[in-house]
Parts: structure tokens; C-alpha cells; sequence
């Protein structure tokens, strides 16, 4: 069995919001709310969830870009909350991110090869020519050639920046990436490109991806594993095939009747939600999705369901799947 290298356990982030009336006490809008997963050495986890599902934040946790409220983040039997910041700072030679957006990750005043050397600098590895030497390496590596390095970011496509960033994140031979919708800001064809670009990667330098997407017939190709995040929880969890080839979750069920057929020719039954979304700021006392589900009853709106083991690696958080826990 593969060796976990990252373990999250009952992970929250709450943030404060101040009232617009005066002598109101602030309220708490629940981003991340008691999240708890595996990620294995060597494989992709993927985190498919709409807008505001809390999903990018959880990224950012994770390598505390953005401090947790409370939970525990164990990487390599090390507790990353409790370390300092010189000791974080060596941690995150292992754990880089790619970012969303290629167009504002990258500082238009320097040029493409100082972006990448510079992770280098900060951590003072190597001499000049080295980092110098290292940085042509990265651009052949990615898809780019040396004269690139010369470049600054306005000149270069979508893709070629995301290679530039993706470079950047690889500069000090980390274990694990955080890719943050890495192609979501790209054209469908360059998004084909930088997936099969990150895949190759993996092979070849035995990295570990989390990787989060909105998008999922993308999450579908690149993941082996998947969660289902919705106001901040996880939904659903299991391996790629069992997630996609049959969801337990009504709202898994739900996301995926959205995706278009294959075939023009090829009928798909469309699961239509109703009801309103709950608010983060005052999320309802049982399920959060019992107002939209319409599988719903009495009793989901007064119990909040717990992530459990369904079938073998295949957890789900519903009340409608209580007498077939293992």
C-alpha cells in the first residue's frame, strides 16, 4: 500500500466578518469546516467543487499561505501547524502551488528566468552559474527553450506563463504540489497541453498532486482519488472510477448529470436542484444540502451527517446510506 505523505485530520478555517451595523458582533463565515482526508506518495488527489465551496482555501491551508483555525496538517509525521516560521520555511522547499491564474502569479517587472531561479535565491541553493544552469534545465523541462529566460511575462501566451509558473513550482525538487485550477484560466486546447504536461511530470519526477478544479471531466483525467467538497465540507471521497462510474452523494449526483453527453446522440436525464443555496455565514443545523436535495427528509435537516465508509475506499456524508455503513 502506498505511504501516506500528507494527513489532514478535522481541519477548519473560519473568518471573521465584520457587521455593517454598529455594536453588532461579528459574524463567522465557516470556509473550511472539519475536514479530514489522506494523500498518498505519488498520486494525484483531486478537489472538484463549485465556486465558494471552500476548496482554493483549503489548499491554501494546507501549506498555510492562509493559518487554519484549528485541525491538524501532518506531513512526513510532522505537525505543520505547530512549526515555526524558519522550519515552515524548509517544509515549503517540498510543497509547492501553482496558481490559478498565470497572468497575475508572475511579476511583470522581472524576467521569466529570474522568476524561476528565484526560489533558489531565497533559499540560497547553489552558486550563480548553477541556479543559472539549473533554470535552462527547467525550461527544457516544460516544454521552453533557453531564449525564454530573457523574456519578461507580457510576453509570453496563457500557457506558456502557466509552464513558467509550473517551472517556478519545480525549482526546488519538491515531493508535493498544490495546483490551485492550474488551467482554468486557459484555452481547452492549452489546457490539454499543461494537463498532459503535469502527468508527464509526475512520472518522471515521482511527484504528488492536490489538485483542485471546478472542472470535471478534467479532474476525471488526471486524478486517482476525489473529493467532493460543498459549503466548506467533503461530501463524497473514493478513488476516480468508483466516484465517477457510480456517486452516492444526491449532490455528486447532481454535478455530474450536468456534464454534456458525449455523443449529440446520446440521452441524459438532468437532475434539476431547487430550493435556495444556505449561507456560509449561518449554515443550517443539519445537512446543508437538505434544502436543494430531492432526496431529502425531516431528519436531514436535523442531523449533520458524518463522511463514512460505504463501500471499500467509497465514503459518502448521507443520511441515506446509514444502514449500509460498513
Amino acid at each position: 500500500m502506498a505511504k501516506v505523505l500528507m494527513k489532514v485530520e478535522n481541519l477548519n478555517k473560519t473568518f471573521k466578518i465584520k457587521s455593517s451595523k454598529f455594536f453588532e458582533p461579528a459574524k463567522e463565515l465557516k470556509a473550511v469546516s472539519d475536514i479530514s482526508f489522506d494523500i498518498y506518495e505519488g498520486e494525484t488527489f483531486g478537489i472538484i467543487g463549485e465556486s465558494g465551496s471552500g476548496k482554493s482555501t483549503l489548499g491554501k491551508a494546507l501549506i498555510r499561505l492562509i493559518e487554519p483555525t484549528s485541525g491538524k496538517i501532518i506531513y512526513k509525521d510532522k505537525s505543520l501547524l505547530e512549526l515555526s516560521p524558519d522550519e515552515m520555511k524548509s517544509i515549503r522547499r517540498e510543497i509547492q502551488v501553482v496558481f490559478q491564474d498565470p497572468y497575475s502569479s508572475l511579476d511583470p517587472r522581472k524576467t521569466a528566468g529570474y522568476l524561476v531561479e528565484e526560489p533558489l535565491i531565497i533559499h540560497n541553493i547553489g552558486t550563480s552559474e548553477e541556479r543559472k544552469e539549473k533554470v535552462k534545465k527547467l525550461f527544457e523541462l516544460v516544454g521552453l527553450n533557453e531564449a525564454h529566460a530573457i523574456r519578461y511575462p507580457h510576453e509570453f501566451s496563457g500557457g506558456q506563463r502557466q509552464r513558467i509558473c509550473i517551472a517556478r513550482a519545480l525549482a526546488l525538487d519538491p515531493k508535493m504540489i498544490v495546483a490551485d485550477e492550474p488551467v482554468s484560466a486557459l484555452d481547452v486546447s492549452i489546457q490539454a497541453q499543461v494537463i498532459n504536461l503535469l502527468k508527464d511530470l509526475q512520472k518522471k519526477l515521482n511527484l504528488t498532486y492536490l489538485f483542485i478544479s471546478h472542472d470535471l471531466s478534467v479532474v476525471k483525467y488526471i486524478s486517482d482519488r476525489i473529493a467532493i467538497m460543498y459549503l466548506g465540507k467533503i461530501v463524497e471521497i473514493g478513488d476516480s472510477g468508483s466516484i465517477y462510474g457510480e456517486p452516492l452523494h444526491p449532490y455528486t449526483q447532481t454535478l455530474f448529470a450536468a456534464i454534456p453527453p458525449e455523443s449529440p446522440f446520446e440521452e441524459k436525464k438532468h437532475n434539476t436542484l431547487t430550493g435556495e443555496i444556505p449561507s456560509p455565514i449561518n449554515l443550517p443545523k443539519g445537512c446543508s444540502f437538505a434544502s436543494r436535495c430531492p432526496k431529502a427528509s425531516e431528519r436531514c435537516r436535523e442531523i449533520m451527517p458524518e463522511l463514512k465508509e460505504v463501500k471499500d475506499g467509497h465514503r459518502a456524508a448521507c443520511l441515506l446510506f446509514d444502514n449500509e455503513v460498513k
